[in-house]
């Protein structure tokens, strides 16, 4: 048996910033004007997904998963350890990780686009401002990845088909739901 957990719109925004950031990385220094389209997107999604933290569904308002700094470290423990609880919507160390992946792909989007203009064209600080952000973009990323892969293992359960799906497996007595 199985719940509904992500809404459409959490789904789309996850797999169309996902898109955005790999064509905005293989376009970099090729396709100017494509790469730049995929910045926009980039900034737009973040912008839509601010909105949608604040009204969406249950498991999207950032009120739901968003922890204090002292539990998401409980909670890294906890992996450590290999006693973290499983929850049905992001973990803290997942919501954690939304939080830096927003933010240094709104400071990409940002410095991509100031770039463009005129007050900052050929502006040294901006550029590599901007590398750095994909840069550390990238190994999020993968730091992402791998903590799916993780608790997908930990806890038997197929995290990248449930933001296909937007659908769990129904919380155990001893889940956070």
């Amino acid at each position: 048996m199985s719940v509904k957990v992500w809404d459409p719109f959490v789904r789309l925004f996850h797999w169309g910033l996902a898109a955005s950031f790999v064509i905005a990385w293989i376009t970099a220094d090729e396709w100017d004007s494509l790469h730049h389209w995929a910045g926009y997107a980039a900034g737009g999604l973040i912008a839509l997904r601010l909105i949608w933290g604040l009204i969406g569904t249950r498991y999207a308002r950032f009120t739901q998963f968003i922890k204090s700094p002292a539990a998401t470290l409980q909670y890294l423990g906890d992996i450590l350890r290999g006693t973290e609880p499983r929850y049905l919507g992001h973990n803290p160390a997942g919501a954690a990780m939304i939080v830096a992946l927003m933010l240094a792909m709104a400071g990409c989007a940002l410095t991509g686009w100031m770039y463009t203009t005129t007050m900052f064209w050929g502006s040294e600080w901006v550029e590599e401002t901007h590398e750095a952000l994909a840069n550390g973009l990238l190994f999020l990323v993968l730091l992402h990845v791998g903590g799916v892969l993780l608790a997908s293992l930990r806890h038997h359960e197929n995290l990248v088909r449930a933001m296909i799906t937007g659908r769990k497996r129904h919380p155990a007595t001893d889940d956070v739901a």
